[in-house]
């Protein structure tokens, strides 16, 4: 591996000002390099290798910049055991995932060998060996031999064949053990992402309160004062001139009603009241009526989910729905809510026009951030053409079945 080569050329010279200014590049090919052989150990075999890296602070410009940028790299964990997998690999790859494929590849020589190969080496004064089997000049009349040579390719590919599967895995634990985070770099990660969790958390519990307070202050508190100044003039109109102020009375009724309204829909952007009494396959249900595409709603759920991940679960639900009604060209909409493995999973499917994406700071980036308070995950598929389906997972547990009140 020539990135791998370069990378110890590189560590030779570190102890020289041309290694400290090329160490910091040579470790991020690297690490760019190793993130592909994840992907393929853990495309390939049973075992999941997470990305192992501290996380890398902004870069500062200038000599002090790059000195601490090296500082940083060559105290991190995971760059020596980058470096220990790069020396190792290519000799225990051989004995492991490799060797199956070498197994197969000797046993067909073997088949050539007892074809015709045998024969050549011999009439050209050639000796050479297929395990234990002599090729000597000869060996093409020898039929003991030629059998042997046939016995013991077959036995190598079907041995290559039979233990394919689990030398993959026995590398792919090697991988893990090698190229996996350690436990600081896991406990660093935990907390990086508890930090970004808990601040993105943060930014939409304010931005959640300034939308609750611009409703009160435009809608209902508005209504409010302007019934109680309607109540004022018609305590003064009601003795002089009854007539108005039975139609002011009027107005203010409207009024009211109004404001009760408003406060209603506020109170169910909150925290829905079918939310709250009948879990999120009932309210998602709702959401499909008064939804101007037609939903279909499909809810495998043993009992319901703790009420943060089911509210977080209902308002992204309903951002998606909303999106799509936008901005998809949509026609239908399919919502299917199970629990499998500890986690909800939550799948929404829409015939639209697709190319649909995460970048540029979306709707769908913005849900993704809020679900991953509770270490929830967000997939997009959304090829152009359609159709568009967005996959979400939130770890909870389940509480204990509750009948719904009629």
């Amino acid at each position: 591996m020539l990135t791998g080569a370069w990378f110890i050329t590189v560590v030779s010279m570190i102890s020289s000002f041309l290694g400290v200014l090329l160490f910091p590049s040579a470790v991020m090919l690297l690490r760019t390099q190793l993130d592909a052989y994840r992907s393929r150990i853990n495309k390939w075999t049973d075992t999941r290798i997470e990305r192992p890296y501290l996380p890398q602070p902004e870069v500062e410009p200038g000599f002090q910049g790059m000195l601490k940028r090296f500082v940083r790299l060559i105290t991190d964990p995971a760059t020596w055991r980058d470096y220990l997998w790069v020396v190792l690999d290519p000799v225990l790859v051989l004995f492991t995932a490799a060797l199956p494929g070498l197994l197969v590849l000797y046993g067909l020589w073997g088949y050539v060998v007892a074809a015709f190969t045998g024969r050549w080496i011999g009439h050209y004064g050639g000796s050479d060996w297929y395990a234990y089997i002599h090729i000597t000049e000869g060996y093409d009349k020898d039929v003991s031999r030629i059998v042997s040579t046939l016995v013991v390719a077959t036995a190598c590919i079907a041995a290559g064949l039979l233990i394919g599967p689990k030398m993959l895995n026995v590398y792919g634990r090697w991988g893990r053990f090698i190229l996996g985070p350690t436990k600081k770099s896991e406990l660093a990660l935990r907390v990086r992402h508890l930090t970004e969790t808990r601040s993105e958390a943060v930014d939409a519990s304010a931005a959640e309160l300034r939308r609750i307070e611009r409703d009160l202050h435009d809608g209902a508190q508005a209504r409010l004062v302007a019934m109680g100044m309607s109540l004022g003039a018609i305590e003064h109109l009601l003795d002089r001139d009854p007539e108005k102020a039975r139609i002011l009375l009027a107005e203010a009724r409207q009024s009211s009603a109004k404001a009760l309204h408003e406060l209603r829909d506020l109170v169910r952007g909150i925290h829905p009241p079918v939310l709250a009494d009948r879990g999120i396959g009932d309210a998602v249900k709702a959401l499909a009526l008064d939804h101007p595409l037609r939903v279909e709603v499909a809810s495998d759920l043993p009992s319901r989910p703790e009420p943060p991940v089911e509210s977080a679960a209902y308002f992204a639900v309903s951002e998606i729905l909303t999106n799509a009604a936008k901005h998809s060209g949509a026609a239908r909409v399919w919502v299917d809510l199970r629990y499998e493995d500890g986690m909800l999973r939550i799948t929404v499917t829409d015939d639209g026009h697709g190319g649909a994406t995460l970048d540029g700071g979306t709707g769908l980036r913005g849900i993704e951030r809020r679900i991953g308070t509770f270490d929830g995950i967000l997939a997009l598929n959304s090829p152009v053409g359609g159709p568009t389906i967005v996959t979400m997972e939130l770890p909870c547990a389940l509480s204990s079945p509750k009948t719904s009140p009629s």
